[in-house]
């Protein structure tokens, strides 16, 4: 297993200014009355367990894909990718509710070919139609071996805001933290044709520690193509 190699909140950055906010304003409402704060703080819980942000160890092997996210898994299925040439590719997806661990982390080694932002609407992530439909953030990746991997971050039914701190040309490591998604979402993964799924539909997963899948072995010849 492997740990992450930078320093690591416990609370994420997006959620500092919401909880410093929150428990200010708790304050103050208890000082006026200690019953109508009682509402106020039970959002400061909410808040402070939403806004969670664990270490997480990433698993060691060749050819890895690893879970971007805290979830359920509601989608294993092959499919175009829309955003690499609608090329072939095994689609897995991971619902989050409001009460996962909503910081992404990137699936695989690789460096980030391009970030595409679509506007759209807010269906619940759960539903297919919300890949194609709801406002999302995609990045495609591209491994040392010359195979493309996409994450896309999905907007769900009460998420308003997509964050992606990756730049096109970083090179991101297997479980770097790389986005995140305020409230219930999804994360779809779209992979090379051949990769073999180690989850199926239902199956709960967390970001980093669970493998999603294996990447097929690209052998020299092809990789010579890329």
């Amino acid at each position: 297993m492997r740990t992450p190699p930078y320093p690591h909140p416990l609370i994420a950055r997006e959620g500092w200014p919401m909880l410093a906010g929150s428990v200010v304003v708790s304050l103050l409402v208890g000082l006026w009355s200690g019953w109508i704060a009682i509402p106020f703080w039970i959002f400061t819980l909410f808040a402070l367990q939403f806004f969670r942000d664990p270490v997480r160890e990433a698993p060691e092997g060749d050819g890895l894909v690893l879970s971007p996210a805290d979830g359920r898994i509601v989608c294993v299925e092959d499919a175009a990718d829309p955003y690499a040439e609608d090329r072939p590719a095994v689609k897995i997806s991971v619902f989050m509710n409001v009460f996962n661990v909503h910081s992404n982390r990137c699936p695989v080694d690789g460096e980030v070919q391009s970030l595409t932002y679509f506007p759209g609407k807010f269906f619940n992530a759960s539903l297919d139609k919300a890949s194609l439909e709801n406002e999302r953030n995609a990045m495609v990746l591209r491994t040392a071996d010359g195979q493309l991997v996409t994450a896309v971050q999905v907007a769900g039914l009460v998420a308003k805001r997509i964050l992606c701190h990756a730049r096109i040309g970083q090179n991101l490591y297997a479980g770097q933290r790389y986005g995140f998604i305020r409230f219930g979402s999804r994360v779809d993964v779209y992979l090379p044709p051949g990769s073999r799924p180690r989850v199926a539909i239902g199956d709960k997963v967390h970001a980093t520690h669970t493998v999603l899948a294996e990447l097929p072995v690209v052998s020299q010849e092809d990789e010579s193509r890329v």
